[in-house]
């Protein structure tokens, strides 16, 4: 008996629409392996959906894909995670399940957690993962049927001593929480891949199945899934289905024609995912490059994708603020020492500070990034229309 185990596929979860098509091809291309590899089950441990609600076409998708799994009789088994969880209990994981391609395993009876189980023999229950790490509150109390042979816990939450240090904020469970009795802990929200063999048992994290973010395409360039047998014996499967290449530059005391040279010279970027990562503090201004010019010339030698994040270029004039007192003291101070550095025709002061309120704001529950984005821009345009 073998199985697979995913997480974190956070399907939709990409604006870019060549990044958005490519997450759901790089699923696709998990679960033709999975059925190459004739595993008797799959495990997804959360965030299948990048939120609770996705757009019909990509719940399709996703549909058509998982239908590839039913049609050979391979079981696939999900909790909801900290995207795709909702406390409403309104998500398309329900209709999935209604559909009969996939089994939430996070079912109760009694107060206690039922144990699934698979054609294989093998005994699987799970915790949902919620947003801020808020079900490790639930773990304390967790009761759990009792059943004998190989048993699987699926979870969505951090371990605190597995965390690497960049995740030292992140809420996390200590290791001592996890139920007793299992021989493997499928896990799922921390987007790093680890292993590590506790007492007898594997508690696994195969991170995210495509990175999700600019960092993350940097730092993993792909993602992937782990298969395991019931000797516990694992293997990682990696899908990179395009080769991601990272360029670091810093321009401290560059001028923007330094900038657009070095950028325009990059070359052996064919059909390549390219990210371009700028720092460095610019003799004239960041908006007078023609990034349009940059990622032109990319495209014409042949990069599949650029993109940017230029965060931490600055321009010389924006160098050095003086930041002491309160916070809306600070902003405030900050606001009046720029003000006419930029020339619009505008009543800058109230610009500003409306448009630090319209950006203040978070994603409704099961609100789709999409909507969110568009919602901010909606009310940014209308202050931008009230300040004229």
């Amino acid at each position: 008996m073998k199985f697979a185990h995913l997480a974190d596929c956070h399907i939709g979860g990409w604006r870019e629409e060549k990044l958005r098509e490519l997450s759901i091809k790089t699923f696709e291309k998990a679960i033709d392996i999975i059925i190459e590899e004739n595993v008797g089950f799959v495990l997804i441990c959360g965030d299948l959906f990048d939120t609770a609600l996705p757009s019909i076409d990509l719940l399709k998708e996703v549909a058509r894909i998982l239908d590839k799994l039913r049609k050979r009789n391979i079981s696939v088994y999900v909790i909801p995670g900290s995207h795709d969880f909702s406390p409403s209990g309104k998500t398309m994981l329900d209709v999935l399940e209604k559909a009969g391609l996939l089994v939430n395993v996070v079912r109760f009876k009694d107060g206690k957690l039922r144990l699934m189980e698979d054609k294989t023999g093998v005994k699987i229950t799970g915790l949902y993962g919620k947003k801020g790490g808020l079900e490790k509150k639930e773990y304390g109390d967790l009761e759990i049927e009792n059943g004998n042979g190989f048993k699987i816990f699926m979870f969505h939450t951090a371990i605190t001593e597995f965390k690497p240090s960049e995740l030292e904020k992140v809420e996390s469970l200590d290791l001592e929480k996890l139920p007793k009795g299992f021989r493997y802990y499928a896990g799922g929200h921390v987007h790093y891949v680890f292993e590590k063999e506790v007492d007898g048992s594997k508690i696994v994290f195969p991170g995210a199945l495509f990175p999700n973010n600019f960092k993350e395409l940097e730092e993993f360039k792909s993602g992937g899934f782990y298969i395991v047998d019931d000797k516990l014996n694992m293997r990682y499967v990696k899908i990179g289905l395009k080769e991601v290449v990272r360029f670091c530059f810093n321009f401290d005391g560059k001028k923007v024609e330094d900038v657009e040279r070095e950028l325009m010279n990059i070359k052996n970027v064919d059909d390549k995912i390219v990210t371009l990562r700028l720092e460095g503090v610019l003799e004239n201004k960041v908006s007078d490059i023609d990034f349009k010019k940059i990622f032109d010339s990319l495209y014409e030698n042949g990069a599949f994708l650029v993109l940017r994040n230029a965060n931490k270029l600055k321009s010389r004039e924006f160098e050095e603020i003086v930041i002491e007192g309160e916070v809306d003291d600070i902003e405030k101070r900050i606001i009046e020492e720029h003000i006419g550095k930029i020339k619009i025709r505008l009543n800058e002061e109230r610009l500003i500070i409306d448009l630090m309120k319209v950006f203040d704001v978070n994603k409704e529950e099961g609100e789709r990034n999409v909507d969110f984005e568009e919602r901010i821009f909606k009310n940014a345009m209308g202050v931008l229309g009230e300040n004229e």
